[in-house]
Formats: structure tokens, C-alpha cells, sequence
């Protein structure tokens, strides 16, 4: 049989004692039949006794472990599941009478196998073509495309090629980024074991987890991995089940016969046999799975870039009309209208809009990759920038997940000392017997050096580990001269009635006693009260330890840091409300954190309950589901909302959210289902990722309006000129503007931005508003030197010299275009930050190639004098300095912003309160159907005729015969039989825990 060695102080080990006082289960051995029994000083065979380990070494090994193990994170107390029943395969009554001594032969079990499938997750891969060719769908790609058929339907190669590069450059640099995110159902099953001892054929043998069937019976012990869902066998036993990344309980839970057991958890404590009750899909991580490959939210920005892209094909289409009815009054040819279609097509719809966002993503991700922060899907970057809620768990992630000591309460003429010697006496001094809360209080021997060397002076005689009726640890150790003490530590009300079993206890001590400790259970805190006494003499209660799980170093001020950029942060937390408002007494999140009771089953309104869930700082005792529900409920009132998570039942939340974070140390499952992954310990990275974000957005925001402004100065100059003068410039030409416009571009995605100290979001109307005007006064700027060339001839104008009218437009075009690129990345001057030298270099190296088109004539054959040059470059600087005038006078008006937005509809009262009602109707609706076993149809027959009778002859109506329907809750600990619901026909649809579960986790919570 294997041993699981206690390595870590983590949470998941600490249920030996209460919370304040409260009964709570231990991972302590279970005591022997006789609990009076001493072991002599030889030790025999008590491993507390005769496995204790030298104590300097021991002390060594426990800091070294805690200085380790105070980073690790366990996956603690939320969630994942939110979206209620899901459809499995009910397992009949029959197959399930398997004899605990034969088990099942190998040919029933092939059958099984064949009829219920192996016992595995059912494999959704994704197909990384499909996924690839995912990235040329969009409004813009599908111009694009249609682009590309005319320009090779024309023969303009030069044209064909450029807009399938870009097509291509967009959609490699999307999917090798977003490739790392793997298939979440293949990281769920590796979680699964990969052998399972069962009884078959009337033997005990080992085969592959995957040809375990319902029905089988496997044996379980320490150290097991739970091969599938089944339930526990024995009438005396007694099973420690660590399920903490399962169902987001931080302690152990404790099994007895009947009980159900989840595959992929651990087994702590115990063994027995386990009747297979379900695998494969059909267990808890099954339809965990289900609902993580099944939810998901489609990104802002997405939406964002669809809504450009289809505002601008709009406007493409009303100029191409416009043109080509001009063209027909003209006579023009055919040809011709579909070369001038092609040129506004071009122009007109931003063909490396695409390209430039998914590489500035792309940069910034490798950015926050050097901040510990992978990002598994670009559109991300952009939600964190714009989230202003931030709903994460405690332990581990703004707690260091470990115990340690807090001020202790002693009573009279006791000293620390002398407590936490008496406590390290009655503790376990062997590896293999220490839980979290021994080792805790070993580690307390460092900082009591008066306590660790009166240690050395004391030998065990008799130790009696934990036990789970008594909740009490009793020790009894000799001196160096020979006297025996006797030490007991627990729970305080044992430890209390232990000393009362001999002799009464001083009313005052008893009263001052119970007071602290109600007031330590209040905090949150885990009391373990200590007394002792001296050969026969009387006992002495020497005071109460108290355990905290304490914020981590960097929380409060990452808190602090989080509220000074916009995020509020609201904790969801599986411990009890006193845990949970101690915790964020100390970080300054404010203590107005509630129960779940308030998000299910109140008679609030939706309308108060959407403002309910708003105000809260936060909600303990939480399961999978309510945090979804809250997650659902601050998107619906607008919010951008970050999610932590770290266990299995998060995937779906994670998704839910639309910033979900895997925070370090998560499962597998929450890291692949997460959109951003951390890999340092705490939160503290969630600031570096937050400012980081918000430059990104900063820079796309640039980009954006710089993009739709060109394209609006190139609509209203082309298609005016074509609509009016029937000439155009060349279509090469266009192309190349089209090009040295994205490719200067490019380099924003290595601009140095600015960070807002307040969540970002896409104000579209002012985004439209500015780019309309900027297009605007470029389109006047250039038709003012295109009007006056054309009033003196084709020549001269107000650049007074000579000149091709196609070269000097191009050029003109060029330089205010790539220019106007400085005026968009600020919003408050042109050096209020000054541009990075790769934005500066690519918008140079754009100009001077443009200037030796004009120059040398290309794709015109009229050459221009370098004085027009001169000249042409000096015009353009006027133009734009008008023009940074005008753009940073609307940027910061605030009667243009309301100007641009107009009203802003507010949340509708009624709709929410509609909907929630609804909500209610369809709850009250499943707890209406009745749960009845299904009868032979016979039997049903006849019933029915003979009632039938009766109450025709009462004369009364016969209502119909419910249907049965098997409903599955999201917290696997509730069994699906109606009876176990004290007679409800079917669990509520937010459900609770069972109540031997409430005895193991948190005993005494006020739900």
C-alpha cells in the first residue's frame, strides 16, 4: 500500500481542526478501537512513536518545505460549472449489484465497455486547418477577396499580389500566435489515472484505466487516483478524498459507505472498495468538460473590427454606385468602371487593417510573455485593457496559501512559550503522521527558541493521533527527571470538555475562554486550544493558537495599484464569510461580501439584484455556478469583467469571462480554457499586464482612426474626381499608397504609448467622428493643390512650378497620410510622447520612396523637379499642421464628444426584472416535475385502471402521470436520488451541499 507523504503546506491539508472551535474532519490516522490504549517508549508499531525524526532535522526540512511550498498554489475554492444539468447516460439499478468479493467477469465487463464506451473523454479536436482558414473570414477579408478576383479578372498583377500577401501575412501571424492554446478536452483527460486495481473473475488485478465499466469494483487506497465516479463500499469506512480541483473545497473531504467519489480525485487517508457508478463522459470531470468545450464569448474587439469593416464596404459600395451611374450617362466602357471599382475597393476598405492589428497584438503579446503573462488569445490584450471588475479567488492567489501562527490568546501566567510547547508536544514528529496543522506548529518552534530547546528535554510515552469523534490530540511526554505531562490540544470546546471530564472549570476562565474564541471564529480564523497537566495534579488551560492563511506581500499593494487604474477587485472564495472578511479587512477591499444565499432564492428583483451583485465587495461559500452567475450578471449590466481561476470546474468560467486568467499553479484544463496564463505566483502580475494592455489598446485606438481617415480622404478625392472629372491616378499608384500606408504603419506595433489610468473602451462614435473630420480636411487639403493645377492647366497651382498632376498628388497623398499617423498615437500634442525610433524610421523610409516615385516618374513616365518636390513637402507640413490644430482641438472638446455619441440609452429596469422573473418561472417549473422511480409497465397499467375506477365513481378528474427526468447538479456531492432531498422532487437549480459535506468543510457557516 503507498503512503502519501505530506511535502506541502497547503491548504488542502489543513482539516484537522476548526474554524474557531467547529468540528472539522482530519487527515490524521483514524485511532485504534480502544482509544485509551498506550504505546510504551520502545514505540511498536505507532509510526508517531517510533518513526519521529531528529528535531533540528525535522525543523530544517519543514522551513526548507515552507519556503518552497508557499508559492505553490492548490486549486482552491471557486468554481466553473454555471449552466446547469447536462444530459448523461443513466446507469440502470441492475448494473450495479456487482458482489464486493467477485467483481465482474471478463465478459460481462467487455459488454459493458461496448455498451457505455471506454472509460474516457470523448476527443473534440479542433482542425488547425479549419481554425487557420478561420482568419480570412471577416467583412474586410471577404472585400479583400473580392478585390483580389477583380484585380486578376483586370490583370492587374501588382495589385493581385499585394492584397493576397496581406490576406496571408494576417492570417499566419493570427494563427501562430493563438496556436498554443491546445485542446482543452485532451488536458483534462491526462488528469485521469492511467491503471485501476480492480476485483475480477473473483481476483484482485490491475488493468487500464480506460476498461473500467460500470459496475466494477475497485479497490481504493492511499495515494490513489480515483479512476471514475463511483461509490464507497464498507460499512466502517472511513475515507480522507482530496477533490479540491475538482469541486474548489480547500480541505479534504471525508467518505464513509455510501458516499460518492469523483474520478481524477486523490485519495488522503483510508482505503476501501468503490462500486463504478459512471466513466468516461459520464463522470463529474466528463460534463465538466462538456461545458467547457461548449461555452465561450465572442471578443469585443472582433465585434470592433467587423463594425469598421461593414461601415466601410457601405460607404465603398454608395461611391462605386455613384461612379459607375456617372459613367454610364459618360458612356464610359465597362472595363473602365470595373478598374475605377477596383481602385475605390482598394482605397476604400482597409486591406492591411487586419495585418497591422494582429501584429501590434501579436508584439504586445511577446511583451507581457516577458512579464510571466502567456497569452493564448490576442483579442484579450484588448478585453484586460477595458475590464474594470476583477472577480478572483483567495487562497493562493491573494493569499500564500500556508498556514501560519497569529497572535495567540493566553491565558493568565502562560507565557507564547509555553503554549507553543505544549502544542509541539501533542504534535506528530514523524514525516509521514504531520499535517498542515502539526507542521504549522513545528515551524513556530523557530520563532520561539525558549520553546525548541525545552523540546530536546521531552520523550513520548504514549501518543494518540486526531480523532474525529473527540477532535482532540493527546500526548503524554516525560522529562529529563522523570515527570510525566500530560498535553491534549484540538478543537477548544473538546479541549474544554476533555478537562471538565475531571474536574470543573473557573467560571471566569471558561466565560473569557468562550469569548475568544467566538470572537476568532468571527475573523476567520482556526483556533486550537492546548491544556496540560503535571503528573496527578490538575489541568491548566493554557490558551488558543489561532491559524490564518495571510495575504501574500505584494497583494495590498497590487490592490491599491489595481483601484488606481480603474480595476475593482471582488473575491470569490469556497471558505467561510468570516475567513473571507477577515482577508479583505486586511487588503482594504472592503468587507461588504455576502453568502451565496443572497444570489439564489431571494425575492429580489432582477433590477435589485443585478444593483445587489454590483455594490458586493465580493461572496463567500461559493460554488462553480455562482460565480458564473456573477461573472453573467456584471456583463449584462456592461461591464468588462477578469476572471482567476485555477482548477477544472473554472474552464467554463474562465471562457465566461471576458479576460479569463489562469493564475500559476492552475490545472491544465484552466490553463488551455483561459485566455491569459500567469506564471508567477499572486496577482501581482495583473498589473503589468493591465498597463500593458491599455498601450497596446492605445496604439490600435491610433491605428484605427488614422486607418478609416485615409480611407475616407482617398474615397471623397477619387470617386468626386471620377464622378466629376472622369480622371483617376493610376491604379499602381493607388496600390502603392495602399502599401506604403500599412507598412509604415506596421511599426506602430513598437511605438512608445502612454498607459490610461482608467479603463479603456472603443468609443465608436468619437472615433468616427474624429476620423471623419481628419478625412475630411485631408481630402480639402489635396484638392486644394489638385483644383489649382488644374486651373492652370494640369501645372503649377499653388506649388507654383512644374509637375505631373498623377506624381504630385501621389506624393502629396503620401506624405500627409503617413504623417498623419503622429497626430492619431496622442490625444493632448505632438510631444506629449514622443514616437519610438521604428515609427519614426518606417514613416522616413515611406516618404522617401515616395518621393523617388515622384522624382523619377515611375508608373507615369513624367518625371518631377526636385524644387515641386521642396515645394510639395512644404505644403504637406502646412496641411498638417492645420490639420493637428483641428484634431486635438475636437479630441479634447466636450461638445464634440456629446455631439458625436448623442444620447446614451440607459439600462432598462423592466427588461431586467423580466428576465429574472423568467428565470424563476423556469426553476419553479423543474422543481414542479415529479421524481418517481419507473414501474413495469403492468404494474402501471393496473394501478391505473383500478384508480381510475375509484375516482370515476367520486367523480373526480385524474391528473396526468409525471415524467421522470434525471437531472444532474453542478456540485457533485448531491446525489440525483429525489429522497436525498428530504422529499423534493428535484434539487434546486443552484444547489447546496450536502450536509454531511457542511460538517467536513465548514461546520457552523451561517448559510
Amino acid at each position: 500500500m503507498s503512503t502519501t507523504v505530506h511535502e506541502t503546506l497547503d491548504m488542502t491539508e489543513v482539516n484537522s481542526y476548526p474554524k474557531g472551535g467547529d468540528n472539522i474532519p482530519t487527515t490524521h490516522n483514524q485511532p485504534s478501537s480502544n482509544p485509551s490504549t498506550h504505546v510504551e517508549p520502545s514505540g511498536g508499531d505507532n509510526p508517531h512513536l517510533s518513526g519521529e525524526d531528529d528535531l533540528d532535522e525535522l525543523l530544517r526540512n519543514l522551513a526548507a518545505e515552507a519556503g518552497s511550498s508557499a508559492e505553490q498554489k492548490s486549486d482552491e475554492d471557486d468554481e466553473g460549472n454555471a449552466d446547469g444539468p447536462h444530459a448523461v447516460i443513466n446507469i440502470p439499478t441492475e448494473y450495479l449489484n456487482t458482489s464486493e468479493r467477485d467483481g465482474l467477469s471478463s465478459e460481462e465487463a467487455e459488454k459493458r465497455k461496448r455498451k457505455f464506451g471506454a472509460n474516457q473523454l470523448a476527443e473534440h479536436k479542433e482542425n488547425m486547418l479549419l481554425k487557420f482558414l478561420s482568419f480570412f473570414a471577416g467583412p474586410i477579408q471577404y472585400v479583400m477577396f473580392a478585390a483580389a478576383v477583380l484585380a486578376g479578372g483586370l490583370q492587374h498583377f501588382v495589385d493581385l499580389g499585394v492584397i493576397l500577401g496581406l490576406l496571408l501575412l494576417n492570417a499566419s501571424v493570427g494563427f501562430l500566435q493563438e496556436y498554443q492554446a491546445g485542446n482543452i478536452v485532451a488536458q483534462l483527460k491526462s488528469q485521469l489515472a492511467l491503471k485501476a486495481t480492480v476485483v475480477r473473475n473473483g481476483k484482485v488485478q490491475e488493468i487500464d484505466n480506460v476498461d473500467v465499466v460500470p459496475g466494477d469494483i475497485v479497490k481504493l487506497e492511499e495515494g490513489t487516483i480515483i479512476p471514475a465516479d463511483g461509490k464507497i463500499l464498507g460499512e466502517k469506512t472511513s475515507l480522507q478524498v482530496d477533490q479540491s480541483s475538482l469541486t474548489g473545497e480547500s480541505l479534504a473531504i471525508s467518505k464513509k459507505c455510501g458516499d460518492e467519489v469523483y474520478s481524477s480525485s486523490a485519495v488522503k487517508r483510508g482505503q476501501c472498495m468503490m462500486m463504478v457508478t459512471g466513466t468516461g463522459d459520464n463522470t463529474y470531470v466528463g460534463r465538466t468538460a462538456s461545458l467547457a468545450s461548449g461555452t465561450g464569448t465572442r471578443g469585443k474587439f472582433t465585434e470592433v473590427l467587423n463594425s469598421i469593416g461593414s461601415t466601410l464596404l457601405l460607404l465603398v459600395i454608395f461611391w462605386i454606385l455613384a461612379i459607375w451611374i456617372a459613367g454610364f450617362f459618360r458612356g464610359t466602357p465597362i472595363v473602365d468602371l470595373l478598374t475605377y471599382a477596383l481602385i475605390i475597393t482598394v482605397i476604400g476598405v482597409p486591406v492591411g487593417l487586419p495585418a497591422v492589428v494582429t501584429t501590434t497584438l501579436a508584439v504586445g503579446a511577446a511583451y507581457l510573455a516577458r512579464k510571466q503573462a502567456i497569452v493564448q488569445r490576442l483579442s484579450a490584450i484588448e478585453s484586460l485593457a477595458g475590464c474594470e471588475i476583477l472577480c478572483s479567488d483567495k487562497t493562493g492567489t491573494l493569499t500564500k496559501n500556508k498556514l501560519v501562527l497569529h497572535d495567540p490568546y493566553l491565558m493568565d501566567d502562560c507565557s507564547a512559550d509555553t503554549l507553543v510547547l505544549c502544542c509541539a508536544l501533542a504534535s506528530s514528529r514523524s514525516t509521514k503522521g504531520m499535517d498542515a496543522i502539526d507542521k504549522s506548529v513545528m515551524l513556530a518552534l523557530l520563532s520561539h527558541p525558549g520553546a525548541r530547546e525545552q523540546m530536546r528535554n521531552y520523550t513520548t510515552l504514549d501518543f494518540q493521533p486526531f480523532d474525529p469523534v473527540t477532535k482532540r490530540i493527546v500526548a503524554v511526554v516525560e522529562d529529563a527527571e522523570g515527570n510525566k505531562i500530560t498535553c491534549v490540544k484540538g478543537a477548544p470546546p473538546a479541549v474544554l470538555k476533555f478537562v471538565e471530564e475531571e474536574h470543573a472549570i473557573d467560571r471566569r476562565v471558561l466565560n473569557a475562554y468562550n469569548e475568544k474564541v467566538a470572537e476568532f471564529a468571527s475573523r476567520g480564523f482556526r483556533s486550537l486550544g492546548a491544556a496540560w497537566k503535571k503528573g496527578d495534579g490538575q489541568w491548566v488551560i493554557l490558551g488558543i493558537l489561532c491559524l490564518f492563511d495571510p495575504p501574500r506581500d505584494d497583494t495590498a499593494r497590487t490592490v491599491i495599484e489595481a483601484g488606481e487604474l480603474g480595476l475593482k477587485v471582488k473575491m470569490l472564495t469556497g471558505d467561510a464569510v468570516g475567513i473571507a472578511k477577515e482577508t479583505a479587512r486586511q487588503l482594504k477591499l472592503g468587507t461588504n461580501i455576502y453568502n451565496t444565499k443572497m444570489l439564489v432564492g431571494s425575492e429580489m428583483t432582477g433590477s435589485e439584484l443585478n444593483d445587489f451583485v454590483v455594490a458586493a465587495d465580493g461572496f463567500a461559500e461559493v460554488f462553480p455556478e455562482h460565480k458564473w452567475k456573477v461573472v453573467d450578471i456584471l456583463q449584462k449590466r456592461g461591464y468588462l469583467v477578469a476572471m482567476t481561476g485555477d482548477g477544472v470546474n473554472d474552464a467554463p468560467s474562465l471562457k465566461k469571462a471576458d479576460a479569463g486568467i489562469a493564475v500559476e499553479g492552475a490545472s491544465d484544463a484552466a490553463r488551455t480554457s483561459a485566455d491569459i496564463v500567469f506564471l508567477h505566483p499572486g496577482l501581482g502580475t495583473i498589473i503589468d499586464a493591465i498597463k500593458t494592455s491599455r498601450q497596446i489598446f492605445h496604439r490600435m485606438l491610433s491605428y484605427v482612426i488614422y486607418r478609416i481617415a485615409l480611407s475616407l480622404h482617398l474615397e471623397i478625392l477619387l470617386s468626386l474626381s471620377l464622378i466629376i472629372l472622369d480622371q483617376t491616378i493610376n491604379p499602381e499608384l493607388v496600390v502603392f499608397l495602399a502599401i506604403f500606408c500599412d507598412i509604415a504603419t506596421l511599426a506602430i506595433a513598437y511605438d512608445t504609448a502612454p498607459y490610461s489610468h482608467a479603463p479603456v473602451k472603443w468609443d465608436m462614435p468619437k472615433i468616427w467622428g474624429l476620423a471623419i473630420v481628419s478625412g475630411i480636411f485631408l481630402a480639402i487639403g489635396t484638392w486644394i493643390l489638385y483644383g489649382t493645377m488644374l486651373a492652370t492647366g494640369g501645372v503649377g497651382g499653388v506649388i507654383a512650378s512644374s509637375g505631373n498632376y498623377q506624381e504630385v498628388l501621389f506624393l502629396e497623398i503620401a506624405l500627409t497620410e503617413s504623417w498623419l499617423i503622429f497626430i492619431t498615437r496622442s490625444s493632448n500634442g505632438l510631444l506629449d510622447t514622443l514616437p519610438s525610433w521604428q515609427l519614426v524610421g518606417a514613416v522616413l523610409a515611406v516618404d522617401v520612396a515616395a518621393t523617388l516615385f515622384a522624382i523619377f516618374g515611375w508608373f507615369s513616365g513624367v518625371r518631377t523637379d526636385v524644387v515641386t518636390v521642396v515645394r510639395i513637402w512644404a505644403y504637406s507640413i502646412a496641411v498638417m499642421a492645420i490639420i493637428s490644430i483641428i484634431y486635438y482641438s475636437l479630441a479634447n472638446s466636450s461638445i464634440f464628444s456629446n455631439l458625436v455619441r448623442g444620447r446614451i440609452s440607459k439600462r432598462n429596469k423592466n427588461i431586467e426584472d423580466f428576465r429574472s422573473q423568467l428565470e424563476k418561472v423556469s426553476v419553479q417549473h423543474e422543481k414542479d416535475i415529479v421524481h418517481k422511480p419507473r414501474r413495469s409497465r403492468r404494474a402501471v397499467d393496473s394501478e391505473d385502471d383500478s384508480s381510475s375506477d375509484s375516482e370515476s365513481a367520486r367523480g373526480t378528474v385524474r391528473r396526468p402521470r409525471a415524467v421522470r427526468h434525471r437531472r444532474l447538479t453542478a456540485d457533485p456531492d448531491l446525489s440525483d436520488d429525489p429522497d436525498h432531498h428530504g422529499g423534493q422532487s428535484t434539487p434546486p437549480a443552484i444547489v447546496r451541499r450536502s450536509s454531511q459535506k457542511r460538517a467536513s468543510a465548514a461546520p457552523g457557516r451561517d448559510l
